[in-house]
């Protein structure tokens, strides 16, 4: 396993390893699947999770990345998880989304008017 790879599986690992800790037990790293991504951590109802740990941001294109995986997996929302430099806990990663996903959701968790 290339250097960049073994990376990217150790950050995925400890993202799953956070969902499992705050209430996600069944988040798993995801098999790949070729050109119909379905994104890297699977167990987690209605949500596609796509993990970045590069030195240079590349957000609109992750985001893009995240958006067609969420629509291959028939997820609600898909999330970007991108490597924050210097922050090696979990919970202190950047967690991206579009704004109206973002907007949706907090309607849906009680927040807002409908």
């Amino acid at each position: 396993m290339s250097k960049n790879k073994a990376k990217g599986t150790a950050f995925e690992t400890d993202i799953v390893r956070y969902l499992r800790e705050f209430g996600f037990p069944y988040a798993e790293r995801r098999a790949l699947a070729g050109v119909h991504d379905l994104g890297d951590i699977t167990g987690t109802p209605g949500l596609v999770w796509e993990c970045k740990n590069h030195q240079t941001l590349k957000l609109s294109e992750w985001l893009v990345e995240t958006e067609v995986e969420r629509y291959n997996a028939g997820a609600d929302y898909g999330i970007l998880v991108a490597k924050r430099r210097g922050k090696s806990y979990p919970g202190e990663q950047y967690a991206i989304m579009t704004l109206s996903s973002l907007v949706q959701l907090l309607v849906e968790a009680g927040y807002g008017a409908p």
